[in-house]
Order: structure tokens, then C-alpha cells, then sequence
């Protein structure tokens, strides 16, 4: 269905969130811009549903671009081409593995809620509000895991870390490798990024996208 290449999208309005009153929040959203995500998590919110089914059931992986077909017309997205459309940072760890370990160390108790460092195979209750909502945006729209929300893994904690703690990411690299699992076969990765996707899909000229709808 439709609906499932889009469960997970999240839009989110910077300058709302930034002008709220809650200092804890505002921080937080204020490392996503920092950390050069901005781009990403904020382009517009439009999705086109047929298109979007079309790309994902013609999409595969030739020479290291994301091909596919919709409406008949070939389309073919390069890491350049994800990188600039988001202007995402191409600097920097490329992979989660590469997280300095000090940096997940003391994260777990700056975002604790008791103070205590956390568990990394814990809840996300055991995190400051801000925090929790930062691990959802991680888990919902960075890394599009199927699964519970509700639950701490080392991977979105080392995203959470990478965003508030300032790790240089090369998150070009990072997500379009995580669009390069979503089409190809075999592939236990969630389809996502269907904002981003559609908006890719917009930048053809030769491609008729059909009715779109907002997230």
C-alpha cells in the first residue's frame, strides 16, 4: 500500500520550533540545523502517492545510483545529485561504526533524565523530553526503522549523539546509502523518505508527477 512508503515521513517546520518557549527544545532542534539536516527534515511536505509506488517497484541500484522507472520515464539519483538537493554536509564520518566512543559515553548522561547514564538497550523514557522527541525524528525519518519506537538501539543513539554532541557527519553518504537499501531486492530496510523522494521526483522536467497530497 501507498500509505506504508509514508508512515514514517516527518516534516519539520524550523521556524515554529524555534520560536518556541521551551529552551530544551529550541536547543535541540537548533543541533538538527546545526548538524546540517535542515535541508532534509524541512523540505516540502508534499507527497506524490502513485509516483512514489512506481519508484519503489521499478527502483534498484546500477553503478551506484538509485534507478528507476515512473510514468515511463527513467530516472536515475546520484549521491551528488541527494546531497545537493538537501544540502547535506559530504564531510565527515560516513558510517555509525566510526561514532568516537567518549562521544556515546558522555551523551548517555547528558541526555539522561535521572542522570544516570542510560542503557543503550533501554526506553526512550529514561531520556529528557527533548531527547525522546529526537530519538523519534531519528528513528522515523533518518534512520526508517520498522519496529518499536518506543525502544532504545545503539543506532539511534549514535545518531542522537551525532546531532547534539556535534559529530561531523557526512550525512549525504549516510542517508543516500540508506535510500540505495530501500530499492534494492532482499533489502530488510523500511521504505521511507517519501517527502524527499517526491521532491527528487519534482526536479525532472519530463515527469508527471499526478495529484500530490501534504504530510
Amino acid at each position: 500500500m501507498a500509505a506504508s512508503f509514508f508512515s514514517n515521513a516527518i516534516h519539520v517546520d524550523f521556524d515554529s520550533v524555534l520560536a518556541m518557549d521551551e529552551p530544551g527544545m529550541v536547543s535541540m532542534f537548533q543541533a538538527l540545523v546545526a548538524s546540517g539536516l535542515q535541508g532534509f527534515l524541512g523540505c516540502s511536505p508534499v507527497v506524490y502517492e502513485d509516483a512514489l509506488v512506481e519508484f519503489f517497484a521499478n527502483g534498484r541500484v546500477r553503478d551506484g545510483l538509485v534507478v528507476s522507472s515512473v510514468d515511463g520515464v527513467f530516472v536515475a539519483i546520484s549521491e551528488k545529485l541527494f546531497a545537493e538537493t538537501f544540502e547535506l554536509p559530504v564531510d565527515g564520518l560516513g558510517d555509525l561504526s566510526e561514532m568516537p566512543k567518549d562521544a556515546i559515553f558522555d551523551a548517555r548522561s547528558i541526555v539522561s533524565l535521572s542522570g544516570e547514564p542510560i542503557s543503550l538497550s533501554g526506553r526512550k523514557n529514561q531520556m529528557k523530553m527533548p531527547f525522546r522527541l529526537l530519538c523519534d525524528i531519528m528513528a522515523k525519518a533518518i534512520s526508517v526503522k520498522a519496529g518499536s519506537f518506543n525502544a532504545i538501539t545503539v543506532e539511534k543513539f549514535s545518531l542522537i549523539t551525532a546531532v547534539f554532541c556535534k559529530i561531523k557527519m557526512n550525512w549525504a553518504k549516510f542517508l543516500f546509502s540508506i535510500l540505495k537499501k530501500m530499492v534494492s531486492a532482499g533489502s530488510k530496510q523500511a521504505k521511507g523518505f517519501a517527502i524527499q523522494i517526491s521532491l527528487l521526483l519534482a526536479s525532472f522536467p519530463s515527469l508527471e508527477l499526478g495529484e500530490s497530497c501534504e504530510t
